[in-house]
């Protein structure tokens, strides 16, 4: 068994929204995301996607993404990212409920994997759009899911933690954060996130060992649209 981590598949099998646009490393991406997935993950796997699954603007449009996810080899665990318009943080329980034994939401909660608790939530960090009050407010918001996710995996009893977020940890030019705080206190293993797009954007946070955490960026484009093994 092995944990494997990707985002950003950025699906539109419901809605008219043509991923070459943004580049022509994306043409094609979601049949080239099935053709890499079922080669490297197998059905005893776990995978984490860590957000903006779907351009779907609710669940009825999402679900044919949805039940294209559902459909891959795996274990699938979903953090929310900042275009899952389907996805109301309050509703997580409900969507547990209805998805049951085919996907996890990974939000206010936490998976498993061994002797891991997989730990997450969407994040935030500063792209120039915010006041610094509503940035603010953001982070804080988030800082407290992840806490939340972090104390309820240790109140069941783990001691090792990987965390996930959609966004970078850190803003640009940003050298620590509240994340990157929390991944400290709680010396998680690792911290995974995507969110950054094109050549100029994969050096936005950090990668590689920072403070005794690897930091691995999953992005699909800058994976080439193949699930990254994190664990095995």
């Amino acid at each position: 068994m092995s944990l494997y981590a990707i985002g950003d598949l950025h699906l539109a099998l419901s809605v008219d929204k043509p991923m070459e646009v943004f580049g022509r490393e994306w043409k094609n991406h979601t049949a080239r995301i099935e053709k890499n997935w079922r080669r490297r993950v197998g059905e005893q796997d776990t995978v984490v996607l860590t957000g903006d699954h779907s351009w779907g603007r609710n669940l009825a449009e999402c679900e044919a993404d949805l039940e294209f996810i559902m459909n891959l080899p795996g274990r699938k665990i979903l953090l929310r990212g900042n275009h899952d318009m389907f996805w109301d943080a309050k509703k997580t329980e409900r969507l547990n409920e209805q998805f049951k034994g085919r996907l996890f939401f990974l939000q206010n909660n936490y998976g498993t994997y061994e002797r891991y608790a997989l730990v997450g939530t969407k994040g935030y960090c500063y792209e120039g759009r915010d006041t610094a009050e509503h940035f603010e407010k953001l982070v804080k918001r988030e800082e407290e899911r992840l806490r939340l996710s972090f104390e309820r995996a240790k109140a069941d009893g783990y001691t090792e933690y990987i965390m996930f977020l959609h966004y970078p940890p850190t803003s640009i030019g940003e050298m620590e954060s509240v994340f990157t705080r929390m991944a400290r206190e709680y010396e998680a293993k690792k911290v995974i996130y995507s969110h950054c797009h094109g050549k100029e954007r994969y050096n936005d946070s950090y990668q590689g060992m920072v403070d005794g955490t690897e930091y691995l960026l999953v992005s699909s484009d800058y994976l080439k649209f193949k699930p990254l093994k994190i664990l095995s």
